[in-house]
């Protein structure tokens, strides 16, 4: 798995004002998926995932953990040989195209008794305090310097302890969970994050022989194992997407049939389509959302929380569609304060929102949208930005698209395959002019 470089000249372009209707197969869980591959460490034996979304991410952490000495087979199904692994040091100018890089402290931790990351990178949404991580394992026995620059970890032995989390957190829990399964006694983590992918995580570690309890709970305890063995694992879909989907077609109009998917993972996000006019259909793997044309949105105030509560991964696909409402929708944004930097980007295409300080934002609508150029900032603002663009008047011309592949397997083709007019374009730096995919 070769994660290729992140190309500036990589540009959606998008014309807007087409419905959108058939099937859409949801990948599988990138969030679930970079921390089960860091899990791959705690074993001399091959660790078989499939469902492994193809984005950049994902071939990304496939790319460190072979620059630690390991193997990684296979794309879609991919197989982790770790046996060999000797290096406990990330290289910085992998480690930094990413947040998730920071789960491989605890990875490395379990397996070589030492660990040096680099600071984490990643989308820019704010401080998404990773201090929780490094309490938690100093009280599990680690030795942390920090600098401007890296993380640099050692133990002798990682023990069991009481381990409480201010807030919820994602990675903190999945780093905790990765350093207690093979740690000495009993680790308990108060206020664990509940998300479906941390979930999927708990599942591969006790396939691996990892004994966890309170899965799904705000309390996991977790009894260390001398050794772990290999195990094969699908990786959940991808909830995210399968909530970006939805978001965009009750936007755009039509109709989309969701399969691959996980409906009870996105019971809050469903509620607030209906709530704002759009039609849902539940089914055992699959949901169904649609929307007619002369079908007003109706205007629906949210808050982002932790799961089960809304995602802050989909504000900003929830604001563009909220940009077509009729009235004033309020958006509060408690979990991360960076994250309306797409605010900028829907005034440019006519959207009206007034950001009120760094947690709420008023949505004045309908807003008439128009294609204008535009640069995508992060993985789910160049999703909002895609919606907007499908409902705007004209094409609109995405650039930094690269942020949307490090998160969505394939966009524009699942688009393009339920009518979105939408083709693929990058730059011949050789010939200097643009070869456009039509996806």
């Amino acid at each position: 798995m070769k994660a290729p470089a992140p190309r500036r000249d990589h540009v959606l372009r998008i014309t807007g004002g087409a419905q959108l209707a058939g099937d859409i197969c949801i990948s599988g869980s990138k969030n679930a998926a970079l921390p089960e591959m860091a899990a791959a460490l705690l074993t001399s034996d091959p660790v078989r995932l499939n469902n492994v979304p193809k984005v950049t991410d994902t071939a990304l952490m496939g790319e460190i953990l072979t620059g630690l000495g390991g193997r990684c087979e296979g794309e879609g199904s991919v197989i982790l040989k770790m046996a060999r692994a000797a290096d406990s040091h990330v290289p910085d100018d992998l480690g930094r195209r990413m947040r998730a890089t920071i789960v491989l402290l605890g990875a490395l931790l379990g397996r070589f008794g030492k660990a040096r990351v680099p600071r984490p990178g990643g989308d820019d949404i704010g401080a998404r305090r990773f201090e929780q991580h490094l309490r938690g394992l100093r009280q599990m026995g680690a030795q942390i310097e920090e600098t401007e620059t890296e993380i640099v970890a050692e133990v002798d032995r990682l023990r069991g302890q009481r381990i409480v989390f201010d807030l919820p957190t994602v990675t903190g829990t999945e780093n905790i969970l990765l350093a207690a399964v093979l740690a000495e006694g009993r680790t308990e983590i108060f206020n664990a994050a509940r998300e479906p992918h941390v979930q999927d995580l708990c599942r591969l570690l006790g396939k691996m022989g990892a004994h966890i309890e309170g899965i799904g709970t705000e309390r996991l305890v977790v009894d260390g194992v001398r050794d772990l063995g290999g195990a094969e694992h699908t990786v959940i879909p991808d909830y995210l997407e399968a909530g970006t989907y939805a978001i965009a077609v009750a936007a755009a109009g039509g109709e989309l049939r969701l399969d691959c998917s996980r409906p009870e993972d996105l019971n809050v996000v469903l509620l607030k389509l209906e709530l704002a006019g759009a039609h849902v259909e539940v089914g055992d793997g699959w949901f169904r959302v649609g929307r007619r044309p002369r079908t007003r949105l109706k205007p629906i105030d949210m808050s982002t929380w932790t799961f089960p509560g809304f995602p802050t991964d989909l504000q900003a696909q929830y604001m563009a569609m909220m940009t077509q409402a009729d009235g004033e929708t309020v958006i509060s944004e408690y979990v991360h304060e960076n994250r309306f930097q797409h605010v900028n980007q829907l005034a440019r295409m006519g959207a009206g929102i007034t950001v009120e300080g760094r947690l709420h934002a008023v949505v004045h609508g309908p807003c008439r949208l128009h294609g204008t150029e535009l640069a995508i900032p992060d993985i789910r603002s160049g999703a909002a930005l895609v919606i907007a663009a499908l409902c705007a008047e004209g094409e609109s011309v995405l650039h930094n698209a690269w942020h949307v592949d490090r998160g969505y397997e394939n966009l524009p083709g699942k688009l393009a395959a339920v009518g979105g007019q939408i083709a693929s374009e990058t730059v011949d730096s050789d010939a200097g002019r643009p070869e456009r995919t039509y996806e």
